[in-house]
C-alpha cells in the first residue's frame, strides 16, 4: 500500500555527509529534521554532540556513520567509531560493510566487523551499507545472510560515493534475500517523491535522502 504523508515521513533519514558540509548545514538539517518530523539525522561523527543537543526536545533520532565511505577500516576502528557515537548520545549507526574482504571471499571477517559493530551500539540500530553498486546478485545475496547472522537491524544500498546509487531492483533483491527482521534503506540518489515512492513499493522501510523536505512537500497521496 502506499503510505501516507505521515508515514512517509517517518521513514526518511534526513542526511548530510558532504565532506564540505560545515556546521551550519548541520545545524539547517536538524531544524529541517524537526520541522517535518523525520526519523533521523544521519551526519559525520564530529557532529554527534551537537546535534544531540539540537534535537534534545524532539522525537528526531541522531544517527552517525562508522567505516564512512569506503568500509575497509579495521574492525577495531569502526568498533571505537560506533562506541563514541554512541556514547555521546547517538540511536543509530550506518556502517560500511568491507567490501573488499567480501568480494575476496572473505566472510568471516564480514560477519566480525558487522558483530563487533552491533556489539558497540549495545542495543542501538545498526544499518550495514554493501555499497550494491559494486557487488554482483550473488555477492548481495552473500551479504544479506551475513548480515542477519551478524545481528544488524538494516542492509542499506549505498553511500552515494561510489559510482551508483539505490535501484529498485537492488531494494526488491535484498528484501527477498534477508529475513523479516532485518529491514532495507534504500540511500544514494533519491531525490523526488515518485523515486522514494517506487523504494518504498520494493520493499525499504527506510530512505536516506538530504531532499526529504523536497520529497515530503511534492508527495501526493
Amino acid at each position: 500500500m502506499k503510505p501516507s504523508r505521515e508515514e512517509l515521513i517517518k521513514m526518511i533519514d534526513h542526511t548530510q555527509v558532504k565532506p564540505d558540509a560545515g556546521r551550519d548545514q548541520i545545524i539547517k538539517l536538524c531544524n529541517e529534521a524537526k520541522q517535518y518530523g523525520f526519523c533521523t539525522v544521519a551526519i559525520p561523527p564530529m557532529y554527534v554532540s551537537l546535534c544531540v543537543e539540537n534535537l534534545k526536545d524532539s522525537p528526531v533520532r541522531v544517527g552517525s556513520i562508522a567505516g564512512f565511505p569506503l568500509g575497509y577500516n579495521r574492525t577495531e576502528v569502526k568498533i571505537v567509531e560506533t562506541a563514541l557515537a554512541f556514547g555521546e548520545g547517538a540511536e543509530e549507526i550506518d556502517m560500511v560493510m568491507n567490501v573488499s574482504a567480501l568480494k575476496s571471499g572473505d566472510y568471516s571477517l564480514v560477519r566480525r566487523d558487522i558483530e563487533g559493530v552491533v556489539l558497540a551500539a549495545r542495543g542501538g540500530v545498526v544499518k550495514v551499507i554493501i555499497e550494491a553498486c559494486l557487488l554482483t546478485d550473488e555477492e548481495k545475496i552473500e551479504a544479506c545472510k551475513i548480515i542477519a547472522d551478524a545481528g544488524a537491524d538494516f542492509v542499506k544500498t549505498a553511500t552515494g560515493f561510489a559510482h551508483g546509487g539505490a535501484t529498485v531492483e537492488d531494494v526488491r533483491l535484498l528484501r527477498k534475500y534477508s529475513p523479516k527482521n532485518v529491514q532495507v534503506k534504500a540511500s544514494a540518489g533519491i531525490r523526488d517523491a515518485k523515486t522514494a515512492l517506487a523504494m518504498i513499493e520494493a520493499g525499504a522501510t527506510r530512505i536516506g535522502t538530504s531532499a526529504g523536505p523536497a520529497i515530503v512537500d511534492s508527495y501526493e497521496i
